[in-house]
């Protein structure tokens, strides 16, 4: 995790003179405000029950103040969970300027690799020479992350005891729904034990799925969609160049689609699936393939055997069918996955299929062998299916160009298949920041050591009004409690934030559904171009286009 600093390109240089851009209310002495009590979104009377201490609490803004609430030094530790996003370096650089500021003698600690460090007490002191070196990169390799869960009594009480020999009074994780998930249950049990050390979360993913009235975007979602889109406007460019491909492209996003729909919003795609509209339609398979083979007939009338087809990683989830079978699927695996490693590979299909119900049986017996196979993988760190490793946009490809053979022979289609595939997913996860990811994140990481100083535990740091100029920006703190529910993982029901999918309704699907017909027929494709640093603000600056949709 070591670097030699002077082996760095010119960009990251220049990165490193950034100075993020922060509300107006970090310029002086911060108050906390307290509003009025919270609820869970649903299942009210479980996740109080389960969070007794941390639950109802307020949600808190910050007011300008004659003297700080705390002077005294503060021990902080960090850790980064999950995977990779753009800005995560700079939440930390947030936090250290912060606890700095209450005190020149407060310290902070990473913990190595993720959660994990934390219960195996690896950790390092992050002094003001590595944090410069980080401010403003991209990665989490200034202390490495990792996806061990803290669900465990015995992992809790085995992290409080270096928690306790460092002095730590405050813990800040940097992570997803899950992550946070695991943060709030970490700080009931600290609070119920009166264990003397806070909790503070802080949004991260590029999936753009944790969010809500508060949490307005999760960071590294504008870096990420970012970097996907020029890399699409590249594609699209040599597509209308070289005009003979047609290119499926398949996004990150495993619940929810809104990094498919952000790309399509900056770069105008001849065909953007979006799983959510799937689901509400209850579209099947065969109909997707449909919609997508009568836009490659259509355009090849006009002579324009190209396009581009944007697919969300997730898709195969929302598909009627397959969502049945993958939740059975899921079961099956945490009650008989031990039996079929004992079965032989020629027969796991036919024993799968033995322990499904005959719908779901038929369903998956007629699915391509390489996909069958592919649900049975290994499940991810929450138990489900790695639908990353589904290859839905070549199995869409395949299954649009036997629909065109068929209609070529009935002479319903004259035109030329050619077909590319491609994944964009780990491309956007460590790239340098966008200004709104470096400003945003430092603004996360700066909130939490305010909510911290304020005494406050199982909160998450939230920054409102992000669609406006950086000094209206809103900082404050949400208690974790307010956005879970509860749902089955591993066959149990168990306290999760809610996922945020795509509203239907919504201002940005509604405007990409407004011009839909008309990118499918006409070749009206967007080159956004790499991301800029420096220059004008209309350039440097701008958020997300959902972002600025969701508040005009």
């Amino acid at each position: 995790m070591e670097r030699i600093i002077d082996n760095i390109s010119p960009l990251q240089r220049a990165r490193a003179d950034y100075e993020p851009k922060v509300p107006s209310i970090f310029n002086g002495h911060i108050h906390i405000a307290e509003g009025e009590t919270t609820v869970s979104v649903d299942d009210c009377e479980e996740i109080k029950a389960l969070f007794p201490n941390t639950y109802g609490l307020p949600i808190v803004r910050f007011e300008a103040a004659e003297m700080a609430d705390t002077t005294d030094p503060i021990n902080v530790g960090v850790i980064l969970s999950g995977g990779q996003a753009p800005g995560g370096h700079n939440v930390i650089a947030g936090l250290f300027d912060g606890i700095k500021k209450i005190s020149s003698e407060s310290k902070l600690y990473g913990f190595l690799m993720g959660p994990d460090g934390l219960v195996q007490h690896r950790y390092k002191e992050l002094t003001a020479d590595i944090i410069d070196e980080y401010r403003n990169t991209g990665g989490f390799d200034i202390i490495g992350s990792g996806r061990t869960k803290l669900e465990t009594k015995e992992q809790f009480d085995q992290g409080l005891l270096v928690l306790k020999e460092l002095n730590i009074k405050a813990l800040v994780i940097i992570g997803g729904d899950d992550s946070n998930t695991n943060a709030c249950v970490l700080a009931e049990y600290y609070k119920s034990i009166d264990a003397g050390v806070q909790v503070i979360g802080c949004p991260k993913t590029i999936d753009g799925d944790l969010k809500n009235d508060q949490i307005e975007t999760s960071f590294g979602f504008d870096t990420a969609c970012k970097v996907y889109s020029e890399v699409i406007g590249n594609i699209q460019r040599d597509c209308n160049s070289a005009r003979k491909y047609w290119h499926f492209i398949k996004l990150m996003g495993r619940s929810a689609s809104h990094i498919a729909l952000e790309c399509a919003l900056q770069v105008q795609p001849n065909i953007c699936i979006i799983s959510e509209e799937v689901k509400e339609k209850q579209t099947t398979l065969a109909e997707i393939v449909d919609y997508i083979a009568n836009v490659v007939a259509k355009r090849a009338d006009k002579g324009e055997n190209f396009g581009t087809v944007l697919i969300p990683e997730g898709l195969i989830e929302f598909l009627p069918a397959m969502k049945k079978l993958i939740t059975e699927l899921n079961d099956f695996l945490s009650r008989y996955g031990d039996d079929l490693e004992l079965v032989k590979k020629s027969a796991k299909r036919d024993y799968i299929i033995s322990k499904l119900s005959p719908e779901n049986g038929q369903f998956y017996a007629s699915l391509p062998k390489s996909v069958a196979q592919q649900l049975t993988l290994d499940r991810d760190p929450h138990g489900n299916v790695q639908v990353s490793l589904i290859e839905t946009e070549q199995l869409l490809a395949d299954m649009v160009g036997k629909k065109l053979k068929t209609w070529k022979k009935m002479g319903k289609y004259t035109g030329k298949y050619k077909v590319l595939t491609h994944f964009f997913g780990y491309e956007g996860r460590s790239s340098a920041p966008s200004n709104f990811d470096a400003d945003y994140c430092y603004t996360l990481g700066y909130t939490a050591s305010v909510l911290i100083a304020g005494g406050k535990t199982g909160y998450m740091s939230t920054v409102r009004h992000t669609h406006r100029p950086h000094e209206e920006w809103i900082p404050g703190g949400v208690p974790i409690t307010m956005m879970m529910n509860m749902e089955k993982r591993h066959g149990e029901m168990k306290p999760v934030i809610r996922k945020a999918l795509v509203k239907l309704d919504g201002k940005p699907f509604r405007t990409f559904v407004e011009h839909r017909e008309e990118w499918a027929l006409n070749t009206c494709y967007l080159y956004p171009g790499p991301i800029q640093y420096f220059g004008p603000s209309e350039v440097c600056d701008q958020p997300t286009k959902t972002l600025m949709l969701e508040h005009t």
